[in-house]
């Protein structure tokens, strides 16, 4: 039984307490119960490192606070069109936008994400920069970006900085925190940069906006992002608020859940780029009013492929057919983790025949920088091993993903109780309390997120230390692919993290695929899933092969196994005989250049504290 299950458990082991005889798991004797293998860390009924203390909510002042305290109405620069085409320095906001703290540097590891193949398809070739001085960016962009903490780009940014430069259309398809976001908006923004005056509609004056007397405007975006999760508009605009410092243009974000009227608002005050929520987006396009979409010039849909899951095809097709331009004035471009049906059907119908397609690494993957560790739980004591699971762990910032709203609340009390200092955040919180939550999280008051899957791709924060699958998804609810994007919520953009999963017995479905992933980035194999490694094969070159989920004439094919023909996605490492007809480009391993980071010490104000919300002071350096 130990050469299946490992270590026979002794028999005052701290692991006769996580309950026994949990199901058979492929033990063909139905009478035999096996011994669930032992806990890679001790009880402990205190953590090792001290944690920041807990913060209760004050609901009574979340239910009357009506001071405007929402992220969409955080400070952005602007510019008063005294000193031409670039605006003049503001420190104050500055050091709001950037934070003052040094970046920590030595947490960045690109040796990995360095070596992801890149694969480009079109009829143009890509030549990829290899640092952003190269780029050709305005001196103001360079300086944002090294304020920002990058100080080199990513594979995914490395060709999409050149490419929409070249203004073409493209399809960019890269692993979960590979960063996408400074892809598209590092390279639109600059190419708007001295430009605003020209192009930009007309706004109020912001004196006469502070005094109450100023006229509203219809808001004509230039360029418009379109993201699936309120979390990730709200990320994307803070990022745009970064690179827009100085440029003379104006982000807005609008979302579901947040104040409609202050959202009305800000558009009215002038909106050069929009970050919005497709329900929130369309409804605004009905209020011709106050929104018009005549004067875009770019159009982003961020993670595509997550909101093309949820049957929103006709808000789609107003959102991206919703302008009055000519034909051609509008680039199109598709960020996205996978590359589906629906996604495909989008761009025949909204790109340009010569759009590019760039892919980086295996699509739908995820990367060796993320540690991942699968640890067998009993379902009765899921708790008390996440207790010590914490406990045994050096305090930084940690998310927990569960599979339902009310297990997050439970998990939330039960945390709480223990001097845990924790948050939760679902679909049944307010929109209020999600940012509080979120915010609190950003700043390491709250260093532990307890999230429910569905928020798992609107979290982007640089210093997750560490991931906690509670639950794993099920086979029915997103498997391995929210797998793939949950565990991405740490080593964001070449920083390394740890992933922690709790597996039982219900989750035998997910086993084969999961044990794939494991190997196909070089994890440890835990002894209860070796029997899901496919037979006969040589561990250091197996593989997923890199257009596994390729679309097969007349089929959809699963995503993991290429080869078959018939769109069974339990093959895996099968030989492909598709051919790609794109040129193969090799990462070397000499890029080994550092990115700033933000420390991932708690309570620091650095890059992510995460000081976003609330109503900030009313200056001629704000809108």
């Amino acid at each position: 039984m130990s050469d299946s299950w490992g270590p026979e458990p002794t028999a005052d082991a701290d692991t006769g307490d996580w309950g026994v005889g949990t199901g058979d798991a492929g033990i063909d004797d139905a009478d035999f119960k096996p011994v669930p293998p032992p806990l890679p860390f001790e009880h402990r009924d205190a953590p090792v490192a001290e944690w920041e203390k807990t913060t209760p909510y004050d609901y009574q002042a979340m239910a009357t606070n009506d001071t405007g305290d929402w992220d969409g109405n955080a400070q952005v620069y602007y510019w008063d069109g005294e000193m031409g085409d670039i605006g003049p320095e503001h420190p104050e906001l500055e050091k709001a936008l950037f934070g003052e703290e040094s970046l920590d540097n030595d947490v960045i590891d690109f040796t990995t994400i360095t070596q992801i193949e890149v694969r480009q398809e079109g009829e143009q070739r890509i030549i990829p920069i290899k640092s952003f001085d190269a780029a050709g960016l305005h001196p103001v962009m360079l300086k944002n970006i090294r304020m920002a903490g990058f100080t080199f780009p990513t594979p995914i940014q490395q060709y999409s900085i050149p490419a929409i430069h070249m203004g073409h259309d493209l399809i960019a398809i890269a692993q979960t925190g590979s960063g996408k976001t400074a892809a598209y908006l590092i390279p639109i923004i600059n190419k708007l940069m001295g430009k605003a005056k020209k192009l930009a509609a007309p706004r109020p004056n912001p004196v006469e906006v502070e005094a109450g007397v100023a006229t509203s405007v219809t808001a004509e975006p230039l360029v418009v992002v379109v993201c699936p999760a309120r979390e990730l508009a709200i990320q994307i605009f803070n990022v745009a608020r970064k690179f827009c410092y100085r440029t003379m243009l104006r982000p807005v974000v609008i979302y579901g859940g947040g104040p409609l009227r202050d959202q009305v608002y800000q558009l009215q005050r002038g909106c050069d780029i929009l970050v919005a929520s497709p329900g929130r987006l369309v409804d605004m396009m009905e209020r011709p009013s106050v929104l018009s979409l005549r004067r875009v010039r770019y159009m982003v849909v961020d993670e595509a492929d997550e909101m093309l899951h949820q049957d929103w095809e006709e808000e789609f097709n107003k959102i991206l057919s919703g302008g009055e331009q000519e034909e051609g004035n509008v680039k199109y471009m598709l960020f996205s983790a996978t590359f589906p049906t629906q996604i495909r059907k989008l761009a025949k119908d909204h790109l340009a025949a010569s759009h590019l397609r760039i892919n980086v690494g295996r699509v739908g993957s995820t990367h060796a920088n993320i540690e991942q560790q699968i640890i067998w739980v009993d379902n009765s004591m899921k708790k008390q091993a996440l207790c010590d699971l914490l406990f045994s762990l050096e305090p930084k910032r940690t998310i927990i993903f569960v599979n339902n709203r009310r297990l997050a609340d439970e998990l939330d009390d039960y945390l709480f109780n223990k001097d845990m200092p924790c948050t939760s955040m679902h679909a049944d919180r307010t929109q209020r309390e999600r940012e509080d939550a979120m915010r609190a999280f950003r700043n390491g008051t709250t260093p532990i997120l307890i999230a429910t899957g569905v928020t798992a791709r609107g979290i982007d924060v640089r210093n997750v230390g560490y991931v906690i699958n509670y639950d794993l998804p099920s086979v029915d609810h997103g498997g391995i692919t929210e797998y793939t994007h949950r565990i991405g919520r740490t080593a964001r953009a070449g920083r390394k993290g740890q992933a922690f999963s709790f597996y039982t017995e219900r989750d035998e479905p997910l086993a084969e695929l999961l044990t794939k992933t494991l190997l196909e980035t070089k994890q440890e194999i835990p002894e209860f899933l070796k029997q899901y490694v496919p037979e006969n094969a040589d561990i250091d070159q197996l593989k997923f092969e890199p257009d596994s989920d390729e679309e097969i004439e007349g089929e959809d094919t699963g995503g993991w196994g290429a080869g078959n023909g018939d769109g069974d996605a339990g093959s895996w490492g099968a030989e492909n005989n598709t051919s790609n007809g794109g040129d193969s480009a090799g990462w070397g391993t000499d890029n080994n250049a550092s990115n700033g980071g933000d420390s991932a010490s708690w309570g620091a104000t650095g890059n992510d504290a995460g000081d976003w919300g609330g109503n900030a002071t009313a200056a001629t350096a704000s809108w």
